[in-house]
């Protein structure tokens, strides 16, 4: 176990050296989409690459999903076929958001020989993702149904 302190030196030492190993900008929080947002995710067990779909109006929210949701055969033929989509995903707090991810299991934040491990997964996962996003981001933008 780890103090806190150890902790979040483990933390910013991860990231660090995740950026200097992928130095690129990644798409992140700069969707052009309010609340709609890419995520790393790491902890002692996991490592998640996310989208998470989260506007304060539920039917903004059910669009999103629906559009991508629309998109689910392209976006695991072509892109990740691995993902998982998830229309009411519960958080911790009781938030329900969207959320469609991929996720990594048998790597540890707290063993640094999975570390490069993760790093690929991060960057393979989340390029892919991006490029499935860049492609297809109008059609997702476009809150206009055709209901």
């Amino acid at each position: 176990m780890y103090s806190k302190e150890e902790s979040l030196k483990i933390k910013k030492e991860f990231w660090v050296q995740f950026a200097e190993t992928y130095p690129r900008k990644w798409l992140l929080y700069d969707t052009k989409i309010k609340d709609v947002t890419f995520k790393f995710y790491v902890d002692n067990k996991k490592a998640q690459v996310l989208l998470d779909i989260e506007p304060k109006e539920e039917d903004k929210r059910k669009i999103y999903f629906e559009k991508i949701e629309s998109l689910k055969t392209i976006l695991l033929e072509e892109y990740l076929p691995d993902a998982i989509l998830e229309r009411n995903h519960y958080l911790e707090n009781g938030k329900i958001i969207s959320r469609i991810w991929i996720e990594k299991l048998n790597v540890s934040l707290n063993n640094k020989n999975t570390w490069n491990e993760i790093f690929d997964f991060f960057s393979e996962t989340m390029t892919q993702f991006e490029t499935f996003f860049f492609e297809y981001e109008e059609y997702i933008k476009d809150l206009e149904t055709n209901t």
